[in-house]
């Protein structure tokens, strides 16, 4: 299974430990699924992580660690030229949608207005897809 993390799961996972989006993490450490992303999802998480509100929680020098060691561990897909299948009420979320679809993965996020697609597309909340993981969903 395939899966492509929103960039807020990754910082949740770096901002709580404990939490479903460090699990997920641990889970795709254990091979459990390939972690998916592209440049234009490690330049967004890239661009959040110097936000000076996570600065405060997150060094310069760790959050350069994890975006090496994404870059290097996970499946580095291509940015897709072509549209959705299905577009999000926030255009800037459109290419998570497209490289998901793309790759056949799963998108796994904590944005609202990304799950409210769930319907048309193969979208869950950290917890849940921890559920399928473990088969339980």
């Amino acid at each position: 299974m395939r899966a492509v993390l929103d960039p807020n799961v990754i910082i949740s996972a770096l901002l709580s430990p404990k939490g479903s989006p460090a699990r997920l993490i641990d889970a795709w450490q254990q091979g459990r699924f390939e972690l998916v992303v592209s440049s234009a999802l490690l330049t967004e998480l890239e661009r959040a992580l110097a936000y000076p509100k996570l600065r405060k929680r997150i060094e310069a020098d760790e959050a350069a660690r994890v975006l090496t060691w994404l870059a290097g561990s996970a499946r580095l897909a291509e940015d897709p030229d072509d549209l959705p299948p299905v577009r999000s009420p926030d255009p800037g979320d459109d290419y998570l949608i497209a490289l998901a679809h793309g790759e056949g993965a799963a998108l796994v996020s904590g944005d609202d207005h990304l799950l409210q697609l769930a319907g048309s597309l193969p979208v869950f909340p950290p917890a849940e897809f921890l559920k399928l993981l473990e088969g339980e969903a």
